[in-house]
């Protein structure tokens, strides 16, 4: 299970490290990559994670969650 999380604020390589280190220490996310030019994250899911939780760690990195969708 994949999830496309659309991220603003990001400006630089730390943001999208700081973003990717937040989303990897959910319980159930397998893999993190953010893609900085396209502003979104692809998360690679082990098993069913809550948006809700997702977006908290995207907001304690201190980004906003613009969407997250289902891929």
């Amino acid at each position: 299970m994949k999830k496309l999380i659309k991220i603003e604020g990001m400006t630089c390589g730390h943001c999208s490290a700081r973003v990717e280190k937040n989303l990897a220490k959910v319980d159930g996310v397998e893999e993190a990559v953010v893609d900085l030019e396209a502003k979104n994250a692809i998360v690679v899911l082990e098993k069913a994670v809550d948006n809700e939780r997702i977006t908290e760690a995207v907001d304690e990195a201190g980004y906003d969650v613009i969407d997250i969708l289902d891929v």
